[in-house]
């Protein structure tokens, strides 16, 4: 199979697996999962280049998956609507001191985890302190605190 073709698809692939797969995923990797991730990168190798290790087969892989890469970040620049199918959006999972179940459960956000970053960034020790917490596209969880919180 042509290296661009494999390169495409090892691409379009891993994208919609990350996607998948969450954004406190790849916010907080256990060592565990940095081990998965150098497997993951050790079998997509293989995949891209088949038998072919020459230097013109990994120029051409690598010029593809960076002309990819460019050419996705050009569809997203203009239009938002792919953005938000391949990246997401920020993602509101406290609101008004409740935990929105659904959200957090689907995006695999504990109680847990909001409060650990309104620890950090506010000093806030209960939910009823939070307005808002919003999951962000990095996987952070940023904080609106009450106005009675503060």
């Amino acid at each position: 199979m042509n290296p661009v073709i494999r390169g495409i698809i090892i691409y379009l692939f891993l994208m919609l697996v990350f996607r998948l797969s969450g954004k406190r995923t790849l916010a907080q990797t256990t060592p565990f999962e940095l081990v998965l991730l150098l497997i993951i990168s050790e079998v997509t190798q293989q995949a891209l280049v088949g038998e072919d290790y020459s230097i013109t087969t990994s120029l051409i892989l690598i010029t593809t998956l960076i002309g990819v890469d460019l050419l996705f970040s050009m569809i997203k620049h203009k239009w938002k609507g792919f953005e938000k199918i391949t990246e997401g959006s920020p993602l509101i999972v406290v609101a008004d001191g409740k935990l929105l179940q659904n959200r957090s459960r689907k995006s695999r956000v504990s109680e847990e985890d909001v409060l650990e970053a309104a620890r950090n960034i506010h000093g806030l020790e209960r939910l009823d302190q939070i307005k808002y917490a919003v999951l962000e596209l990095d996987g952070t969880i940023s904080i609106i605190p009450k106005e009675s919180a503060v």
